[in-house]
């Protein structure tokens, strides 16, 4: 059976790549969006203290705030990047960009919990049909050789430059602005982007169909279950509602399997699965993301809440995470056509896990400078020497003309499995917390608003207790991933590291 979608048009005949200097205005358009769309997964985690207190968000509602764009980014990148290759690159990427500009100036002026989470997920739907085109079209707009070379470099520069950016520029806009300025900020840069879109080459379109009903029954499937997972923490795993959530996503989840093992044209491909290293490296990076994103949402947390740590001293607080991670996947690019994947992220794998574990012993009154620090550089260091190897084993032994569905498909595993991971241990913190003092988080707004200073000090121990029990099992999401690694992932040394597309 042959999912239904949209068909192509007629081909129109590519446009020459651009000369001169409009390859450089060209390099700076793809730049930046590619800078907008990965900051954009952090520069919101610095703003959810007050983003919380402004819209009265629910502790179970606010990570959703990360999580809408998660799923939506995660969950629709393939098609995105399969409708640049249909209906043309260039337009495609001015689509994607608008729809994520106007998403976020539609979360800037949010009134609600409600209207902020849908502009979250509107981002997402923008960045999954951006993200995957930008990258196609440095293969359109910049000949082989050093041109496409120097793109991809900066395109790589990028995504690594990202995450830290939207961590100290989050801190900063809420601090000295507002919480909304994290959305607005996008709004300037989205816009010229778009202006700057005339310097990129279109290329060729290809032939085929877009998976609607895969990408529907696919994403709603996973968020059905997210949805699942939080409500059961919140009102019990016998709940009606949460066991009719359950069943939604295992519905839609089969529906989605059967689309793409009988569709012509699939979203994923499952002859992708079939290898053992690619399996285990998407199986992999599933924990991988679940454990990342949690300890970014919950050390987020501990640093404003129990340390009272300003925005932007959040974001500084940060810098020994991304430098460590920075440091050891250089590193580990060297490694990577040295060693097989697995001898390099094994190691990886438990350095990170000790990390966290490290992590989880974090008290009311820790140091900064000897717990919070060292903790986070020794997770960073190890989460850094596995990333490229788990690239390299999605792409190993996989066809010249699917290597980019390939690596998408594990930046899809990231996403997912980290939406699902922050979902499922956002249940774990809440129930520690609220088992040591009922309520935990309402009760330390309401002593800090009352300056019962008393009820502070209790409620922020029974936050620390939950935080601290969800890195633990971010924890255990890495040392899963470990196990995985070591009996999935057999590939040998892989010759062409330095060809393997950027994780973002």
């Amino acid at each position: 059976m042959t999912s239904p979608g949209i068909r192509t048009g007629r081909h129109a005949p590519p446009k020459a790549p651009p000369a001169g200097g409009r390859q450089g205005i060209a390099l700076l358009v793809i730049a930046m969006a590619q800078l907008m769309v990965v900051l954009d997964g952090t520069i919101t985690n610095i703003a959810l203290p007050s983003i919380q207190t402004d819209l009265g968000v629910s502790e179970a509602n606010l990570a959703w705030i990360v999580n809408a764009y998660a799923l939506a980014f995660g969950g629709l990148m393939l098609l995105g990047g399969k409708a640049g290759d249909l209906y043309g690159r260039r337009r495609v990427f001015r689509l994607g960009v608008a729809v994520f500009t106007a998403a976020s100036l539609l979360g800037g002026f949010a009134n609600g919990e409600a209207m902020l989470i849908a502009a979250r997920v509107l981002q997402g739907v923008g960045a999954a049909v951006a993200a995957p085109t930008a990258l196609s079209l440095i293969a359109t707009t910049f000949p082989e050789g050093r041109p496409r070379n120097r793109a991809m470099g900066v395109y790589a520069a990028m995504s690594g430059l990202g995450a830290t950016l939207g961590l100290l520029l989050g801190g900063t806009l809420t601090e000295y602005l507002d919480w909304r300025w994290v959305l607005f900020v996008n709004v300037p840069i989205g816009l010229a982007v778009l202006a700057g879109t005339g310097s990129l080459g279109e290329g060729e379109r290809g032939h085929g169909r877009l998976d609607v009903p895969g990408a529907l029954t696919g994403t709603t499937g996973m968020i059905a279950l997210v949805y699942a997972i939080t409500r059961g923490g919140e009102h019990g795993w016998g709940d009606r509602i949460t066991l009719a959530g359950f069943a939604c996503a295992a519905v839609l989840l089969a529906a989605f399997l059967a689309l793409q093992a009988r569709g012509r044209n699939p979203m994923l491909p499952l002859r992708l699965l079939r290898d053992r290293n690619r399996a285990g490296s998407y199986s992999a990076m599933l924990f991988i993301g679940a454990g990342m994103f949690a300890t970014f949402y919950f050390l987020t947390l501990y640093m404003q809440l129990v340390l009272q740590y300003g925005a932007v001293e959040t974001g500084l607080a940060y810098l020994p995470f991304s430098l460590g991670m920075g440091v050891s996947a250089g590193v580990g690019s060297q490694l990577a056509s040295r060693v097989a994947p697995r001898t390099l992220a094994a190691p990886g794998l438990v350095v990170a896990a000790a990390g966290m574990g490290w992590l989880g012993t974090l008290t009311p009154d820790s140091s900064y400078t000897t717990a919070l620090m060292p903790a986070m550089f020794v997770t960073a260091v190890g989460l850094g020497m596995s990333f490229v190897p788990m690239t390299l084993g999605a792409v190993s032994r996989v066809a010249e003309h699917e290597t980019g569905i390939a690596s998408a498909l594990l930046n899809s595993a990231q996403q997912v499995g980290g939406a699902l991971g922050l979902a499922a241990l956002s249940t774990i913190s809440t129930t520690a917390a609220d088992d040591r003092l009922p309520h935990a988080t309402e009760r330390f707004f309401q002593g800090l608003a009352q300056h019962d200073f008393a009820l502070v000090a209790r409620a922020a121990d029974a936050l620390t207790h939950g935080y601290t029990r969800a890195l633990w099992a971010a924890g255990a999401c890495f040392a899963v991933a470990l196990v995985i690694t070591l009996t999935a992932v057999n590939a040998g040394r892989q010759e062409d590291a330095g060809k393997v597309a950027h994780l973002g």
